[in-house]
This record gives structure tokens, C-alpha cells and sequence, in this order.
């Protein structure tokens, strides 16, 4: 990310830190212009954030936030945004992440699972046809092959 700073962004052995964080003294400004999308959290005190124009729709959509603590803004790559302390009277902490790229998988892995999907069913479909030929084969041959008569064990008469 491209940072235009200043000495007073800089941590300084006389204020608490908070490991992570880039300070912002009172009065002070500096100019975000990431490389990649992120996410601006506030961990302490208020920024006043502007986004660079043109600005559209209502004018309270100008482009000014104020946000505190727990509060984030997201970046597009190269989008600028201009970052001051709100706080007249202490520093404000904010936390810079980038936002973690979408894993895309390659067009091979999008069409194997599909295929393998559909050798499967195939196989299915084969065993089902097979076990239906085997009944239709079994149902014919005993409509086509006379039965011989049973007989009595008793009396060996036929029935």
C-alpha cells in the first residue's frame, strides 16, 4: 500500500502503541492509495476519511465519513482516500488488511467433478439396466419353459 506520511504518523516512545495500528496525531492528515483492495478499521479514537470524487447522488453522499472504533471502511486497488484524526485532543489508531484475493479454481478442476458426476451415473444406470434385462430374461424364459407337475411325496399323485 502507498502511504503518504508524515513524522507525526510515526510511533513515539512517549504515547501508549498498539502493536498493528498506525497512529494519527490531531491535526494531521495522510492520503491512502492502496495496490490492492483492504479494509481501513478504526482500533482507537475517530478518523474523518474522504474518498476522492467525483462524488454522485444526495449530498450528504460527498464522500465524508466520520467513523470510530470498530468501524471500517473498504478500498478498491487505487482508490484514494484522504485519513485525519477526529479527536482534538489524543491520537486516533487505525489497522490497514488486505482484503484476501478470490481463490479461482483452474477451468479443468470446474469440469472434473461434473464429469466424474456423470461417470458414476453411468455406471448406475448400466447396473440398472443389466439387473432389469436379467428379470425381463428371467420373467420370458419362465413364461416360455413348461413347468414340470409336481407330485404328491406321500402318495405320488401329480397335482
Amino acid at each position: 500500500m502507498a502511504f503518504q506520511t508524515f513524522p507525526q504518523t510515526q510511533q513515539s516512545s512517549d504515547s501508549p502503541v498498539l502493536p498493528g495500528t498506525w497512529k494519527l496525531v490531531p491535526g494531521r492528515a495522510i492520503t491512502l492509495e492502496p495496490r490492492e483492495a483492504g479494509t481501513l478499521k478504526v482500533a482507537h479514537g475517530q478518523l474523518w476519511v474522504t474518498y476522492e470524487g467525483p462524488h454522485e447522488g444526495a449530498l450528504n453522499e460527498s464522500g465524508d465519513l466520520f467513523i470510530g472504533v470498530g468501524n471500517e471502511v473498504v478500498l478498491r486497488a487505487g482508490q484514494r482516500l484522504v485519513v485525519e484524526a477526529w479527536n482534538d485532543h489524543a491520537p486516533s489508531y487505525f489497522s490497514w488488511d488486505p482484503l484476501p484475493e478470490p481463490v479461482r479454481a483452474p477451468r479443468m478442476v470446474r469440469v472434473m467433478q461434473p464429469l466424474a458426476d456423470l461417470r458414476v451415473a453411468l455406471a448406475m444406470t448400466a447396473r440398472a439396466l443389466g439387473g432389469l434385462a436379467a428379470g425381463l430374461g428371467g420373467l420370458a424364459l419362465d413364461l416360455v419353459t413348461p413347468r414340470p407337475r409336481e407330485t404328491c411325496p406321500a402318495h405320488g399323485a401329480a397335482s
